[in-house]
């Protein structure tokens, strides 16, 4: 799975700045579950479909249906431009279901770190 590109941005009332992404195929719901290793999610049923909504602090936040070829996602202006890559990892790395864990976890660690001297002022 992949993100083809962005197709819609602007800066939110709470600071954020969103991107609107369009997805190779549409997002199943185990992509979610997938998520849950990195942050919390959030999962609303109703009518509609499945929503979910999926938090990384002091990274980025993704909303979107299951199913759907788009989502949104707000990232923290102050460290966008560490966090947009780690975004894009977690769809290449998925691997249809078959994530690859250790990379990413190791990109999360060493990451974890920049963003945080950034906006606290924490060497880790």
């Amino acid at each position: 799975m992949r993100i083809f590109r962005s197709v819609r941005h602007k800066s939110c009332a709470d600071g954020t700045r969103m991107k609107e992404f369009l997805i190779s195929v549409p997002v199943p719901d185990d992509f979610y579950i997938y998520l849950e290793n990195f942050g919390n999610v959030q999962k609303l049923t109703n009518a509609g479909g499945v929503f979910y909504k999926f938090e990384k602090r002091d990274f980025f936040s993704i909303k979107g249906f299951s199913g759907d070829t788009s989502m949104e996602v707000r990232f923290k202006p102050e460290v966008m431009d560490l966090t947009e890559d780690f975004l894009y990892s977690l769809f290449y790395f998925y691997h249809d279901g078959k994530p690859d864990l250790d990379t990413l976890k190791r990109r999360e660690e060493n990451l974890m770190r920049k963003v945080l001297e950034r906006l606290y002022g924490k060497k880790c």
